[in-house]
């Protein structure tokens, strides 16, 4: 089977956006792919995080992860920082990318604005890290959001000099999957700004834990405009925010944005979020009662997360071997 990863930073319990745009997505391919994911701790320290909570937020995310139907049995799923071979591939991956090829990454640039020379040297080269979490495991498919595409390829240019300076053919193409009909879900205060848990207002976004009361009043004030839903797609060009609440609702009833215009076109929007409210309540349900139950039982996730560090390490470890030895470290034994 063609092997895919993917991974997550783990900034607690993720918002509808990360949901519908990544982790569900993901969930069907433990049926048709070999399946790693992780929560990436070590990501996550390109900027400072109290310990505290970046245990708790770890822990948080795997258990998320699994509520939304990831299911350890049936994927790979651990903590990056309980698998070594990513820190050390990362390091030999430092050594092989250029600096010219780092300058050019968007992201970096768009996170640290002109504060550049305050920035951490990791979230610098953050991307050989990215890089680096694929390759460990020979994996050729990545699920990612047009915002990522970038570090993909980038990732390929890693493997292709360093599989020229060497002389081999060891680290392979890696390719993108571009899933969902909601993949970019976007701020429910301003439609052309994606839906972020780093926005200032809590009120941009709905966090998978919301409860059903706070769920209905985010949406009763999310932003929309004063004309009635369209009976066709043509009718939302320029009206980002009922864009947005037109792919959230098509998203979580499964179907096509096309088909809820179909449905719902000449609605106001008050008869409208009432719909999408209560969507959103009976999709999100179960998923907070798992979710509850899994951090109830903190050892019995560690466990899991263990066992999956075992799995990975299994994977990976070779992988990683091989390429110290193409570099030429001595073997340690």
């Amino acid at each position: 089977m063609t092997r895919v990863f993917s991974g997550i930073q783990p900034s607690g319990v993720p918002t509808l956006g990360n949901y519908l745009g990544a982790i569900r997505n993901w969930v069907p391919l433990q049926d048709t792919h070999e399946a790693i994911y992780c929560v990436v701790d070590l990501h996550a320290i390109t900027v400072w995080q109290d310990p505290a909570d970046l245990r708790r937020q770890t822990r948080e995310m795997a258990a998320t992860l699994i509520a939304c139907g990831l299911d350890p049995k049936r994927c790979v799923l651990f903590v990056q920082s309980h698998v070594r071979a990513h820190a050390e591939l990362a390091w030999i991956f430092n050594c092989v990318t250029r600096l010219g090829w780092l300058n050019r990454m968007t992201q970096f640039k768009d996170k640290v604005g002109k504060n550049q020379e305050a920035a951490s040297s990791g979230l610098y080269v953050y991307p050989n890290l990215m890089a680096a979490d694929i390759h460990a495991y020979h994996a050729t498919k990545v699920p990612v959001g047009e915002d990522q595409k970038q570090h993909l390829e980038l990732a390929n240019d890693i493997a292709q000099k360093f599989n020229h300076d060497y002389g081999v053919d060891f680290f392979p193409n890696i390719e993108p999957l571009i899933q969902g009909v909601a993949a970019r879900v976007m701020s429910l205060r301003d439609g052309t700004k994606k839906m972020s848990k780093s926005d200032a207002s809590d009120q941009s976004r709905i966090n998978l834990n919301d409860d059903a009361d706070s769920i209905a009043q985010k949406i009763k004030r999310a932003k929309t405009d004063p004309e009635p839903l369209p009976e066709h797609m043509a009718g939302l060009e320029g009206r980002p925010e009922a864009r947005n609440l037109v792919g959230i609702l098509a998203a979580v009833t499964g179907t096509m944005p096309e088909n809820v215009l179909r449905e719902h076109g000449g609605q106001g929007f008050g008869q409208f979020k009432n719909t999408l409210t209560e969507a959103l309540i009976a999709h999100l349900q179960p998923i907070q009662g798992e979710l509850k139950r899994l951090l109830e039982d903190t050892a019995a996730l560690d466990a899991a997360l263990r066992l999956g560090a075992e799995q990975a390490s299994a994977i990976a470890e070779p992988i990683v071997a091989r390429a110290r030895d193409i570099v030429g470290f001595l073997p340690a034994r």
